[in-house]
């Protein structure tokens, strides 16, 4: 029991090796089912996850050993963080080992965007060569708006630099953070300026459908909305509304409210956003790079050496 961590989701082997050097002892169980989790958790004093399971009341009460769980990523939106504090457990995120990944992400996809390149690539290979319908948008002298400025948020800013781009930001929970890349603003000059909406913020009862028909509709120019942050921050419902109201020329999105099949072809506005030429859709993969799958690992051991020491 004593140093014992479960693994329940597939993790980068160097978070194994760097924890076992440490005197800890690692069982990898990454095919473990939710339920076969519940019956074991109460033998170990760490925990590491991705997404297998939400860490609620039942999990955490019958993990009566537990010291730790480390989440490998950022959001820590499964896990009932309050319970788990009150429960004297520690909670280990790694923001840091996939910023740069989210950042780039971010970056991509706002470029194909305003460029056409998904659309102008399908026409191509389709047989149709149209150029003037092509005609894209330049970045340099831009207005960027990011909501929230942690990790992602100043990543994603930073990897603006080069472009000559006035990037602004708001976050209700931070001040005094302008820097290099990013000027602190309101909220109201965030909807005031924005030629391009970036959203860096974790899902809590405030942001739940925060991007709705409302906020969207204070918005003083056309926008493009990118969001690498949470599904269920956008209501895909009221985007394809701004799409067709000219409100949003385009959105990026690499989460949405339901993810995975069957699930999201089930929504009523799936056939309409799978035909939208104004979308590009990727499957929840910002932070998913070779690079960030060592790097999380990495950042999740060196925090754990540095909050916790193994007992004798």
């Amino acid at each position: 029991m004593k140093n014992n961590i479960l693994i329940v989701d597939d993790i980068h082997p160097v978070f194994m090796e760097r924890a076992e050097a440490m005197g800890y002892h690692c069982d990898y169980q990454p095919t473990i089912k939710p339920t076969e989790a519940l019956q074991i958790i109460g033998n170990y004093e760490g925990l590491v996850m991705r997404s297998k399971f939400k860490l609620n009341r039942e999990y955490i009460d019958a993990g009566k050993n537990l010291r730790f769980v480390c989440r490998a990523g950022a959001g820590m939106d499964n896990i009932d963080e309050a319970y788990a504090e009150e429960k004297g457990i520690a909670l280990i995120n790694a923001p840091e080992g996939n910023m740069d990944a989210v950042g780039e992400h971010a970056v991509g996809l706002l470029l194909s965007l305003m460029n056409n390149v998904n659309v102008a690539d399908a026409q191509i290979r389709a047989g149709s060569w149209q150029r003037e319908a092509n005609r894209g948008y330049e970045l340099k002298g831009k207005t960027v708006g990011i909501i929230g400025y942690g990790f992602m948020g100043r990543s994603f800013a930073k990897k603006l630099s080069g472009f000559e781009v006035n990037v602004i930001a708001y976050d209700k929970y931070k001040t005094g953070f302008s820097d290099a890349y990013a000027r602190e603003v309101s909220m109201e000059e965030i909807v005031k300026h924005s030629d391009v909406l970036s959203l860096h913020i974790p899902l809590t009862p405030e942001t739940n459908g925060m991007v709705n028909e409302e906020y969207l509709f204070h918005f003083k120019k056309p926008i493009f909305l990118i969001n690498t942050a949470r599904g269920k921050a956008v209501q895909t419902r009221a985007v394809l509304n701004a799409i067709k109201q000219g409100k949003i020329l385009g959105a990026g999105l690499d989460v949405l409210e339901s993810e995975k099949f069957p699930a999201l072809a089930e929504q009523e506005w799936f056939d309409e956003l799978r035909q939208s030429g104004k979308i590009i859709l990727t499957p929840h993969v910002a932070g998913w790079t070779f690079d960030s799958y060592r790097k999380i690992s990495e950042v999740m051991v060196a925090k754990l050496a540095s909050q916790f020491i193994v007992h004798g």
